[in-house]
């Protein structure tokens, strides 16, 4: 490691920000790399599987907002897309180089597992069955997504950092959105599958927080590019996750 390197190192360590791919280290780059990837894949993932869900929502103004969550997710992807494309990534290429819409069985487990084909979290490789489920598997994750946003809001790239910034409250109305979706299918008799679709999504949206004995994350911290372990990430999730199914008259499983 270079003297360079080192005084980099440090001043990151002391809550140093970067501004520009030239001063970039390369073990920074490759998780900062790591980080946007992920973004990206999860976004255009979730919006290809909001995509094939909109026509069955049971009136114009849900099919609006399943539209608008498509639009803002894809919208999201290309906002970190055009940061990664600053780092050399081939953006022309990339939106149509993944199968987005590929899905497991519903009956897979895989974990944290990430799938061969792109970098999306886990929990976007199972199929959303019917509108009910996308309604809740959007609440659950729009809350998961929100505290996930509010972290990487203070990664050291400062670009990153204020893209994130900037994307924080969009996809934080994606749950509020899923919220009024369910007050109503609430209207019907939907209660015993929203609850069903809550007991299958929870576990899985708790996954895209990782693994809750993380080894890296220190690594991640001294870089600037986490505050907040995953343990605390997934309880603040699980708090504001149950908080809202409450409200519903929901829960979460035991």
């Amino acid at each position: 490691m270079t003297q360079e390197e080192l005084s980099i190192d440090s001043y990151l360590a002391q809550g140093g920000v970067l501004t520009n791919p030239t001063n970039v280290p390369p073990r920074y780059r490759a998780e900062l790399m790591k980080i946007m990837a992920t973004f990206v894949d999860s976004s255009l993932a979730g919006a290809a599987g909001f995509a094939d869900i909109i026509n069955s929502g049971p009136g114009i103004k849900q099919r609006i907002a399943a539209a608008k969550i498509v639009l803002e997710k894809t919208d999201n992807a290309q906002r970190v897309l055009n940061i990664m494309g600053e780092f050399g990534a081939n953006t022309d290429r990339y939106a149509t180089n993944h199968p987005w819409t590929a899905r497991l069985p519903r009956e897979a487990d895989i974990g944290t597992a990430r799938s061969q084909h792109d970098m999306r979290l886990s929990v976007l490789n199972y199929p959303l069955n019917g509108w009910a489920d996308a309604v809740i598997m959007n609440l659950l994750m729009g809350y998961a997504v929100s505290v996930q946003l509010t972290e990487l809001s203070a990664v050291s790239y400062q670009p990153l950092a204020e893209a994130f910034r900037i994307i924080t409250p969009i996809e934080t109305r994606h749950a509020e959105l899923a919220e009024e979706g369910v007050s109503h299918l609430l209207q019907t008799d939907a209660r015993n599958e929203l609850q069903d679709s809550v007991a299958y999504w929870w576990p899985r949206v708790m996954t895209s927080f990782g693994d809750m004995q993380s080894q890296k994350f220190e690594t991640l911290r001294t870089m600037g590019l986490r505050n907040t372990d995953n343990a605390e990430l997934a309880t603040q999730w699980q708090i504001a996750a149950q908080t809202a199914l409450e409200a519903h008259g929901l829960r979460p499983p035991d």
